[in-house]
């Protein structure tokens, strides 16, 4: 007995402690950023795993990607426009949670408004910004900003930032083409409505604490990641966003990397992988700020994928040291540091030598490759010249033949056979294609955006996270 009452006791005082514990709350996230790589189908996150891989270990190195993989989504429209989305369709749904039509920018099928994730976070009190590498009024941004029919209704998509309120503190991407015209200048609109403007990436260093800000740095979308003075100003803009819209009540950040889908309907391998790094980039910083920052939620997603990438093909045995006939080889662009584009125009205006072209290339072409090049420059000026020739009644009805078009048509064809690179579509410009997208998550309650999902889920996901 003397033995018991102590070993009671000492029950007794545990399961009281255990009782009155307070139990850990969940974690709501404070702020939420939302990462959209546009066009960025499985194919192209795991080529930049093969594309940034070093060649001088034995293992292929996990990029950024493959540690914040954590299920998939489905990307079809609503009915009526069959199982392939478009850019606007998918990011209404990711936006809004519902389903619409193609081309319909915050609208569902019957084009009635519908609120989105971003217009939401607004009313709870948080900050909102859009950070795009496309013209801030493009299908994306516009999906979270506007309600439209038509995603190319550009000027009036960028005339409702205004007319139907700001719902932004931070916009930056590119569109003087749209907001500063003859009818209309937005941007002084902007201004006068209290916002700090800016037009180029070094403004992004000096910005005032007080104002909203209106940043646009190209006249449509923003240069190649291989091309631009900053090969990641994706990552320099999130940064100088994240900074800007830091708050009590927190915020909600749409993000895009918009032009990996322009590359793939360029079948531009090259210019695809760039706008990949610079994704990559900015989600590793994304990383360091969630470390210190843990009431932060990223979701990334692709709104669906583009131009059928496909790697790899079956050839002859290379020697000793390849041990298969299944072969990719991103080794060929890994050390660009142009555009293929850039590189078209460059050798349309110039005459080259086979060395000077392979030096732009970065990797040794064969006479045949420069003949092939040669050819091309050469039908580019016939057919310019034939242009040129016809009636001015008659333009249009045909588009001008550019030089650099012919060239740049030649030099993926190039780089697409060294590398092994295939794209499938039946069309000219390679087409979207419906299969389903990879999904990201990292931060407070990352786990609800784990395995089998729609897009429409994620939006519905992301309302639940601030309230509705």
């Amino acid at each position: 007995m003397r033995h018991f009452l102590p070993l009671l006791l000492l029950f007794l005082s545990t399961a009281s402690c255990v009782s009155t514990a307070t139990p850990k709350k969940e974690t709501t996230p404070k702020n939420i950023i939302m990462v959209i790589g546009d066009g960025m189908g499985p194919a192209y996150t795991t080529a930049y795993r093969y594309f940034s891989d070093n060649p001088n270990t034995n293992d292929i190195e996990k990029t950024v990607f493959d540690r914040h993989f954590v299920g998939s989504s489905s990307t079809y429209p609503a009915r009526v426009s069959g199982y392939i989305t478009d850019s606007a369709a998918s990011a209404t749904a990711l936006a809004t949670g519902v389903k619409t039509y193609n081309n319909a920018v915050g609208v569902d099928v019957n084009k009635k408004e519908l609120q989105t994730v971003l217009e939401w976070a607004k009313l709870q009190g948080k900050k909102t910004g859009v950070v795009v590498t496309s013209q801030i009024n493009h299908a994306t941004p516009a999906s979270y900003l506007a309600h439209n029919e038509h995603r190319y209704n550009y000027n009036k998509i960028a005339d409702s930032y205004i007319d139907d309120g700001i719902k932004a503190d931070l916009y930056l991407g590119g569109g003087w083409k749209y907001f500063i015209r003859d009818d209309r200048n937005l941007v002084n609109e902007f201004k006068q409505a209290g916002f700090h403007y800016i037009d180029s990436y070094d403004g992004l260093n000096y910005l005032p604490s007080q104002k909203p800000v209106l940043g646009l740095f190209a006249k449509v979308g923003l240069p190649w990641a291989l091309d631009d003075v900053n090969n990641h100003k994706l990552m320099t803009m999130t940064k100088a966003a994240v900074t800007k819209l830091e708050n009590t009540q927190g915020f909600f950040l749409l993000v895009e990397g918009s032009k990996i889908d322009w590359a793939g309907h360029s079948n531009d391998i090259a210019a695809a992988m760039g706008e990949m790094d610079d994704l990559a980039k900015t989600v590793e910083y994304l990383e360091t700020y969630v470390s210190t920052h843990p009431d932060t939620l990223v979701v990334m997603t692709a709104d669906h994928s583009t131009g059928g990438l496909a790697l790899g093909k079956i050839t002859g045995y290379s020697g000793k040291e390849v041990k298969s006939k299944y072969l990719w080889h991103p080794q060929v662009i890994r050390k660009m540091n142009m555009s293929p584009e850039a590189i078209s125009k460059k050798i349309a205006v110039e005459v080259l030598s086979i060395d000077e072209i392979s030096t732009l290339l970065t990797f040794d072409i064969t006479p045949e490759e420069y003949t092939l090049l040669a050819n091309a420059k050469l039908e580019g000026k016939t057919a310019a010249t034939s242009y040129n020739q016809i009636q001015p009644s008659a333009h249009k009805l045909k588009y001008p033949t550019k030089i650099n078009s012919m060239l740049l048509k030649s030099i993926k064809k190039i780089i697409d056979k060294r590398t092994n690179t295939g794209w499938g579509s039946i069309s000219a410009s390679a087409s979207h294609n419906p299969v389903d997208v990879q999904v990201f998550s990292f931060g407070a309650k990352s786990e609800i955006f784990r395995g089998f999902q729609d897009n429409t889920d994620i939006a519905k996901k992301i309302f639940t996270l601030l309230g509705k």
